[in-house]
């Protein structure tokens, strides 16, 4: 029997998990998805195949993934027995839909969407602990926002990526940055077809730095010019970081 692709739009809490991909080391999204499949199909080998990965402690409001099921079941009944097994797992599965064959969570992806949420307060957080980065020292966000404007377009980001970034170059194209306060809530908000390892939590980290007043701006430019790690500002904790969602191609 030919298997059926199914999309699915997920989101979850990124702190009991060590990121996104199967690892060796704790648990993982992927597995926690693979393993609910394997409770209502247990004669199937599925790979449930992401958008992207996230780190540990990285959150989801909007994952997609893809697998194959040669099992007959109806989209609505997939996403009940999936989130059924994926309990007690903080993970849910919002969305499920069949597709065609050659589509792919990863390659046939557009453009992803990230928001980082900044807590800019003294208080110590209560409910949204790991889930928010707290900075207590007042942060101008309009500052930040104008400097991130540095940071649209194509350029080399060696300076904002991970050393182990396995992306084969530097050079994205970010479609916009924008910084924007709500009462004590900062959040930046970036789009691009993709990004390299740490990207927007290095981005993010940088522009904190601006709106405490350590940097300005020009000094950003500085550090996107230098190409080079080590004259990156700040790289910020995963906690407040949320892949919110991943565009697709609707004429394909």
């Amino acid at each position: 029997m030919k298997a059926q692709r199914f999309k699915l739009t997920i989101e979850y809490d990124g702190r009991p998990f060590v990121g996104w991909q199967k690892q060796d080391n704790g648990p993982t999204v992927q597995a926690a998805l693979e393993a609910a499949c394997r409770g209502f199909a247990p004669d199937e080998h599925i790979t449930v195949t992401g958008s992207g990965r996230t780190d540990a402690g990285v959150h989801a409001t909007g994952q997609v993934a893809h697998m194959d099921l040669v099992r007959e079941m109806t989209a609505d009944a997939l996403q009940g027995a999936l989130n059924y097994h994926l309990r007690p797992n903080p993970v849910s599965v919002l969305k499920v839909e069949a597709v065609p064959d050659d589509f792919h969570a990863r390659f046939s992806a557009t453009r992803r969407h990230y928001t980082y949420r900044i807590i800019n307060r003294r208080g110590p957080l209560t409910f949204e602990r790991g889930l928010v980065w707290q900075v207590s020292r007042l942060l101008d966000h309009e500052a930040m926002h104008e400097a991130a404007q540095l940071l649209v377009g194509t350029h080399d980001f060696t300076t904002f990526r991970h050393t182990e970034c396995q992306a084969k170059s530097p050079v994205k194209t970010v479609d916009y940055l924008t910084v924007e306060r709500d009462g004590q809530e900062i959040s930046l908000h970036a789009g691009a077809r993709s990004f390299l390892h740490h990207q927007i939590r290095s981005i993010t980290g940088t522009l904190k730095l601006v709106g405490e007043g350590s940097w300005n701006a020009d000094r950003v430019r500085s550090a996107l010019e230098a190409k080079n790690r080590q004259a990156l500002g700040l790289n910020a904790p995963p906690d407040g970081l949320y892949f919110r969602q991943v565009e697709y191609d609707t004429s394909e």
